[in-house]
């Protein structure tokens, strides 16, 4: 990446801290009871339920995905990368291809230390034609695959279809844990799903005290299930103190973290929390995650299975697919504001109260 840009530069309040807290308490969650031991099932659910609740992240291992196929996937992800930077812009992704390699993406307006390499789980995927609410035009994003490595398509594919089977896997156990029916979120994925996977590379950076590479966010989608290496990174806001907490990798496990749409799905009951990931000065990261997301009709608000006359529902409801599309062009050009978020669409607490007023004033 050659010198250091000023862009890459965060602001001294978002810089890594240079004694950080290693994480302990970070839920490490072993799934072989989905196979192994049906009885212990509500152990299982009851484990999620607390991860989710009080961290919005957790670990799982026995999880089901080949481990032969993850090192083929980060393997072939390697590969790519390792090509002349004029060879991965052969499929360099822009406003209209929304796929592909590209290494100036912004979080927070702040570019982030990484490149990357991004393909849809449903090729192609259906998606709004523009973000005006009015417009009910669909338009169709494709998938674009580099010459070499020659068997990354094929590869990646296959990885998606083990992830999907997880991230389904863990929709039931979360939903059983809210009580609800396992299949309860399963009709939102069933048909276009929007889900993307993405390949990441975060090369070694002069200035590790100084930037990131991805800088403070939370995950817009469902559920995100992410395979890394074995180079520390990613760290998570704890909800408990605010506190910074870098996550140090557990062999062969995937990292699961709630997405904003399961924190509007439950009313808040379960948070999608801040994280971030920090560049090494040293070593290269490859991680690869899987962010899980709804068909582009779907109209996201909380379940009313979730909600009550005491526990009113505190979003309005927003269409996922004009969301997706408001973000995705964010990508390619720098905001004045920031960009939309799902607080944009939360009820004001003063709102709920009249409203909850206006209720018992009924019902007298």
């Amino acid at each position: 990446m050659g010198e250091v840009d000023p862009a890459f530069i965060q602001d001294a309040e978002h810089r890594p801290k240079l004694s950080p807290i290693e994480a302990e308490g970070i839920p490490l969650i072993d799934l072989s009871p989905l196979t192994n031991s049906p009885e212990a099932i509500e152990g299982l659910v009851s484990e999620i339920g607390e991860a989710c609740k009080n961290w919005g992240f957790f670990q799982v291992i026995n999880h089901g995905v080949p481990l032969e196929l993850r090192k083929k996937s980060e393997d072939t992800s390697r590969r790519f990368f390792a090509q002349p930077s004029e060879e991965k812009r052969k499929v360099r992704r822009d406003a209209v291809q929304v796929t592909g390699y590209y290494d100036t993406e912004h979080t927070k307006n702040v570019r982030d230390w990484k490149e990357v390499f991004d393909f849809s789980v449903e090729d192609p995927t259906l998606i709004p034609a523009s973000t005006d609410p009015d417009d009910n035009e669909v338009t169709k994003w494709y998938n674009q695959w580099p010459e070499y490595p020659s068997d990354l398509r094929e590869i990646c594919e296959e990885y998606a279809k083990e992830t999907q089977k997880l991230a389904y896997k863990l929709l039931e156990l979360i939903a059983l844990s809210l009580g609800l029916p396992a299949d309860r979120f399963h009709g939102f994925f069933k048909d276009h799903q929007t889900s993307f996977i993405r390949l990441n590379h975060y090369p070694p950076c002069p200035v590790p005290h100084l930037a990131l590479g991805v800088g403070r966010h939370k995950d817009a989608i469902a559920l995100t299930v992410l395979a890394q290496d074995d180079v520390v990174g990613l760290e998570v806001k704890r909800k408990s103190d605010g506190e910074w907490i870098r996550v140090k990798p557990t062999p062969n496990s995937y990292i699961i973290n709630v997405g904003d749409i399961i924190q509007v799905w439950t009313n808040d009951r379960y948070e999608s929390v801040e994280h971030r990931v920090i560049v090494n000065p040293e070593k290269e990261r490859f991680s690869i995650p899987c962010f899980f997301s709804p068909a582009h009709y779907t109209m996201v608000k909380p379940l009313e299975e979730l909600t009550s006359e005491k526990n009113p529902a505190r979003y309005r409801a927003y269409n996922w697919g004009k969301f997706l599309v408001t973000r995705k062009g964010s990508n390619f050009r720098k905001l004045n504001v920031e960009n939309i978020q799902i607080y944009h669409f939360k009820i004001p607490d003063s709102e709920l109260a009249d409203r909850f007023e206006e209720t018992l004033s009924i019902n007298k």
